[in-house]
């Protein structure tokens, strides 16, 4: 997810929906999915366009590891 380069103003910090799906080998719409059932990241529209911060991506995925833990958790009790 290196795209856009960064600067200090961090505009350059960001990924496309299309860039962030092609990391995480899901489909565009999975992630379109993922956020119609408030389980995907936060983004923002540039006009038509769906942009994502990458600090944003490292802490939605963070959340899914931690749920993903819990899950294995509760059920090996």
């Amino acid at each position: 997810m290196d795209s856009g380069g960064t600067s200090e103003s961090g505009l350059g910090n960001y990924v496309s929906l299309a860039e962030l799906a092609a990391e995480l080998k899901v489909s565009v719409q999975t992630i379109y999915d993922l956020r119609s059932k408030g389980r995907g990241p936060h983004g923002f529209r540039v006009g038509t366009q769906l942009r994502f911060r990458k600090a944003e991506i490292d802490a939605w995925v963070e959340r899914m590891e931690q749920a993903d833990e819990q899950r294995h958790a509760g059920s090996a009790a």
